[in-house]
């Protein structure tokens, strides 16, 4: 078959994109979510599994109450209403890695609707609508070996069927491959922040399916929509995000008419590729499931769960802003995953220059972590003690060169700044009587640069700073000597 020539920026730019993604997210929970079988990673394959999670006959599910409750937590965080009753329903249809012959999932009546996402693009902000947010159990997993006909197997591994799963339905409301990538990032975060799943794409914990269709700008009528399945990084979502609405585009340009249908993206290609023409809602013989009871959740039980929800990314770095001073920036960084955020604000309470303090983590540790290939959940370095290291600067009992020698020492060691100036007499001269015979003996040495001072040249002052700095091996305290120096010279 024919590459097909894609259209040039200029004609692309004349369509508007209309994105919507439905994003598969596994739950954190410790057994699957209708038997008692781990969920643990790794395994060895078709060891994770039981009589229910392989659909034997007569093996009857039964709900997880923690999976529930972490699927209530994620809508919760997406600003869903959560509905008091919702059902459970089977959606038939055959995989390979699927033994039951059917999903438990839901249907007409899911757990949550009508939330939102909110994300900043470009220096403005804009709200993406989740439609819904439904429970369901995960398929097993085949593996694919060989390449020749002759010599091609397809194994399966069952141990991931009955995984607890929620899919995130959004409104068709983005407008960019962009915008897409935003979205994926702010819903990761926040699932991270209230510690529902991993979301580890490299272990099938966050999975995304793109509906993408194109229309002339200015339209109001959608375009057909073709499905992209299964993209498993959020540089693939991008590329081929970036792919399928140019080749939309090449087919309407070309008086063709887009197909509905589901498409894979090959990466080795940079390509989305037919795969099957795609399903209605019709084609999966929904009907109730009959083995389970609807779920209903009462005002007492949401409200418990609602009092265990930590503080949401959004709200946390407001907060940072007000009360720590720090910039927009550094609150956007300072909030990236929850450790870090609980880590900078134990630092800032335990010092007395809050602001610095988020210098020295996104700078020092954060550097001196990444190339350690450490996480900040790794850090040697208490927050305490970090928190203390710039209160000794700012109460001047350190200067910041000599700051940035211990905190190697602290890396390796993790002792406490005090206690490593105290072992090595790394403390900040700040005694007048001694830097004065110093300076002196500095002055006495460099008489040409004092000449060159005295004759209207103060930029030769840094100079002389620094060779006070030298002969103190950076002990002194760089406000005193310029203070002193100016004395003297003057």
């Amino acid at each position: 078959m024919a590459t097909l020539a894609l259209p040039s920026l200029d004609v692309i730019a004349r369509y508007e994109p209309v994105i919507g993604l439905e994003v598969h997210v596994q739950l954190a929970t410790r057994t699957k979510i209708f038997c008692g079988c781990p969920t643990s990673f790794g395994a060895p394959p078709n060891t994770n599994v039981c009589p229910v999670c392989l659909g034997l006959p007569g093996a009857l599910p039964v709900l997880s109450r923690q999976a529930v409750e972490m699927a209530i937590q994620a809508a919760l965080a997406l600003n869903c209403r959560i509905n008091p009753f919702s059902r459970l329903s089977r959606k038939n249809y055959f995989y390979p890695d699927l033994p039951k012959g059917y999903q438990i999932s839901q249907y007409d009546q899911p757990l949550a609707n009508d939330g939102f996402v909110e994300i900043s693009l470009d220096g403005g902000a804009r709200k993406i609508g989740v439609t819904r947010v439904h429970i369901e159990d995960d398929a097993g997993k085949s593996l694919h070996d060989g390449f020749q006909d002759s010599d091609r197997y397809t194994y399966v591994d069952l141990n991931r069927c009955g995984t607890p799963l929620i899919e995130i339905v959004s409104e068709p409301d983005m407008r960019g491959s962009d915008e897409a990538y935003a979205y994926l990032t702010v819903l990761k975060q926040v699932l991270q922040f209230v510690e529902v799943s991993t979301c580890d794409m490299e272990k099938g914990h966050l999975r995304c399916d793109a509906n993408v269709s194109v229309r002339a700008k200015g339209a109001e009528k959608f375009g057909t929509k073709a499905e992209v399945k299964n993209l498993n990084s959020f540089r693939f979502l991008k590329l081929a995000l970036d792919y399928e609405i140019a080749r939309q585009v090449a087919v309407v340009e070309s008086g063709g008419k887009v197909a509905q249908e589901t498409r894979l993206y090959n990466a080795d290609l940079g390509e989305t590729i037919g795969m099957r023409s795609k399903e209605h809602a019709h084609d999966y013989r929904y009907f109730p499931e009959p083995d389970l009871v609807p779920i209903r959740v009462s005002e007492r039980w949401l409200d418990e769960i609602r009092s265990r929800m930590p503080e949401l990314p959004s709200a946390k770095r407001k907060r940072f802003v007000e009360t720590y001073g720090v910039r927009d920036y550094d609150a956007q960084v300072l909030t990236l995953t929850r450790p870090l955020a609980d880590y900078f604000e134990a630092a800032a309470n335990a010092s007395s220059d809050p602001k610095s303090v988020a210098n020295w983590v996104m700078g020092d540790l954060l550097g001196a972590l990444k190339a350690q290939g450490k996480e900040i959940t790794d850090s040697p370095i208490p927050p305490e003690r970090l928190g203390e290291l710039v209160s000794l600067i700012a109460q001047g009992e350190l200067s910041g060169k000599l700051a940035k020698e211990i905190f190697p020492k602290m890396l390796e060691t993790g002792e406490s700044a005090r206690a490593i100036m105290d072992r090595e007499g790394l403390r900040q001269i700040s005694d007048s009587g001694a830097l004065e015979q110093i300076i002196g003996e500095v002055l006495a040495a460099n008489s040409r640069q004092v000449e060159q001072y005295k004759s209207g040249k103060t930029a030769v002052l840094g100079f002389l700073v620094g060779q006070v700095m030298k002969a103190t091996r950076g002990q002194a305290s760089p406000g005193l000597v310029n203070q002193l120096l100016k004395e003297k010279l003057g």
